[in-house]
C-alpha cells in the first residue's frame, strides 16, 4: 500500500487527528532508524530520545498498523516481511517531504515560485507589463500568471496571490495598499473638437458623442469637480465596452468623447493625437490599489512584488 494511503487509511479506522498523523510520521521516522541502525539503543542515541521511548514509538506504530513491524531477540532485531515493505515504500516519501519543506523554507526566504496576479486591462496593457518585466529579471526564480479583466474576482476562489485595482475594494477580507493616484481626463481626436465643438462647461458633455465604459444596469456618467463640490453628468453613451483600450482606439478615430486614466493615453495626449478639456473641473482621483488575501506568511515573491510596485509607483 502506497504511505499517503497507508496514512489516510490510519486516520479513518483510527479517528486519527491532523496531529496524530504527523505522530505517525515520527512513528515511521523512529522505525526506520532502528532498522538503520540495527538496534533500540543505537537508534535512540541517534534521535537523542531515551531507549525506552523509542521502544513505545515501534511498538505504537505496530499497534496502529495491526502487524509486526521487526523480530526481537535479546541480542538482535530483524525485519519483518511487513517492516521491510514499510521501509521500502516509506523512503520516497519522506525524500520527497523533506525536499518540500527545503523548497518550501527557500520560497519562505528568497523569492521564487508563481504568483498569481489579476488586473485592469487598461493598467495591464500600458504599464505593467514593463514593470513586471524588470521585477522578473531582478527575481529570475519568480513565475508570474497575469489575469487582465475589469471584473472583480474572487480571489481565494480562484487561487489569486494579487488583485490590482482602481478604487474602493468591497470586500472586507482583503488588504489593501495604495500605490498610486489615476487622474482622469476628458478627451477626444482633434477633428472630433472641430466637428463638435470644445465644451466649456461638464454639463455641456451631455449633448456630446460619449465613448464609455459597461456599467450594467447604470446609466453612463461622469464625475467632476464644480465650484469645489462633486458634479455628475450623465451622458448619452454612443458606445460602450469593457475595455479601456478599446475606447482610445474609437476616440483616435474621432468616434466621440472619453474620460480615461491619464496613464492610459499619456503618450496620445503628448504628441497631439488627442486632446483633453475641461482640466480644471478634474475630480479628485481615484487610486490604484494592490490587493491580497493574508496578512501573514505571505510568500517572499509576494512581498518583494509589493515593495516593488510601491516603489515604482510611490507618489512624487
Amino acid at each position: 500500500m502506497h504511505l499517503v494511503a497507508l496514512l489516510n487509511t490510519l486516520k479513518q479506522n483510527h479517528s486519527v487527528s491532523d496531529m496524530e498523523t504527523m505522530d505517525t510520521l515520527k512513528l515511521i521516522n523512529t522505525f526506520r532508524e532502528v532498522a538503520a541502525r540495527g538496534g533500540f539503543s543505537r537508534a535512540a542515541i541517534a534521535l537523542e530520545v531515551s531507549k525506552a521511548n523509542v521502544s513505545k514509538y515501534v511498538a505504537e506504530l505496530e499497534r496502529q498498523l495491526g502487524t509486526r513491524l521487526l523480530n526481537r531477540s535479546t541480542r538482535t532485531i530483524s525485519l519483518t516481511d511487513a517492516g521491510s515493505l514499510l521501509l521500502e515504500r516509506s523512503t520516497p516519501l519522506l525524500e520527497m517531504m523533506a525536499l518540500t519543506r527545503d523548497e518550501l523554507l527557500h520560497r519562505s526566504r528568497e523569492p521564487s515560485g508563481r504568483l498569481r496576479m489579476t488586473a485592469p486591462y487598461g493598467i495591464g496593457s500600458v504599464e505593467l507589463s514593463g514593470l513586471l518585466s524588470d521585477f522578473m529579471r531582478r527575481y529570475p526564480e519568480v513565475q508570474v500568471s497575469l489575469d487582465l479583466s475589469n471584473s472583480v474576482r474572487d480571489m481565494v476562489e480562484e487561487g489569486m496571490d494579487l488583485a490590482l485595482r482602481i478604487g474602493a475594494t468591497p470586500d472586507p477580507n482583503l488588504i489593501v495598499r495604495r500605490l498610486r493616484p489615476i487622474h482622469m481626463v476628458i478627451c477626444a481626436a482633434p477633428g472630433y473638437w472641430e466637428q463638435r465643438g470644445r465644451p466649456g462647461h461638464p454639463d455641456e458633455l451631455a449633448k456630446h458623442d460619449a465613448l464609455t465604459l459597461s456599467l450594467s444596469g447604470m446609466q453612463p456618467a461622469w464625475s467632476f469637480k464644480v465650484e469645489g463640490k462633486p458634479h455628475s453628468v450623465a451622458l448619452r453613451s454612443r458606445m460602450d465596452a469593457t475595455d479601456s483600450g478599446t475606447l482610445v482606439q474609437m476616440a483616435l478615430q474621432g468616434m466621440g468623447v472619453a474620460q480615461l486614466p491619464c496613464l492610459l493615453v499619456k503618450k496620445l495626449l503628448a504628441d497631439g493625437s488627442l486632446q483633453d478639456v475641461l482640466p480644471e473641473f478634474s475630480p479628485e482621483p481615484r487610486w490604484l490599489y494592490a490587493a491580497y488575501a493574508q496578512r501573514r506568511q505571505n510568500s517572499a515573491a509576494l512581498k518583494a512584488l509589493l515593495a516593488f510596485l510601491e516603489k515604482r509607483w510611490k507618489v512624487d
